[in-house]
């Protein structure tokens, strides 16, 4: 069972960011997944793949076709998708389960490629950019859209050839995996501050 399969009492009465309370899926994904440490290539694969397919899109629709995603793609495994060639593509734009976005696959498809030639790996590569220090947002409006280590993170992998992954993308994927931390001050989820 993984932990979006664990329901989490959407009525449950603590304080949660406000971005986490207006569907069941968001509130056990606020609750389970999000600003949660998230190590693995695989694992961060997935996550940078999601992201991607995200922008210009609502997170919720991602969420929901989760599951589509990984089976479509293979569980996310770099050295699986990476190998896909046109008959693949044509299943996926086919697959009315994921984001059929004819550039969105092609750079979940590049990307792959790309993470199979990475020396150290891609969680080495990512966490590379999470800040020592972070400032805990105080309110929803406290939180950025993008940080110096996200525009850095981007710039890099826009050097290292991949695609669909710039600033903006690259902060929700920080705060997707928990390289920062910005649950707001009254979230019940919010850590010791961490500045």
């Amino acid at each position: 069972m993984t932990r979006l399969e664990s329901r989490v009492d959407v009525d449950t009465p603590v304080e949660r960011c406000p971005w986490g309370v207006s569907t069941p899926d968001y509130v056990e994904y606020h609750d389970t997944e999000w600003g949660v440490e998230l190590h693995g290539d695989v694992a961060l694969f997935e996550r940078m793949c999601l992201e991607s397919f995200q922008s210009g899109l609502a997170w919720i629709t991602i969420l929901r076709k989760r599951e589509n995603f990984r089976k479509a793609f293979a569980g996310f495994d770099p050295a699986v998708v990476g190998s896909y060639g046109q008959e693949d593509f044509d299943r996926l734009m086919a697959d009315a389960g994921i984001v059929r976005n004819r550039a969105k696959i092609n750079a979940a498809i590049h990307n792959a490629r790309l993470v199979a030639e990475l020396d150290g790996g891609l969680d080495e590569l990512l966490w590379s950019f999470a800040p020592e220090d972070h400032v805990r947002p105080a309110t929803i409006a406290d939180v950025p859209a993008v940080t110096p280590e996200s525009k850095a993170m981007a710039k890099e992998l826009k050097r290292r050839g991949f695609v669909f992954l710039g600033p903006t993308t690259c902060y929700a994927l920080m705060q997707a995996t928990g390289m920062v931390d910005d649950h707001i001050a009254t979230c019940f989820r919010a850590t010791a501050p961490t500045s």
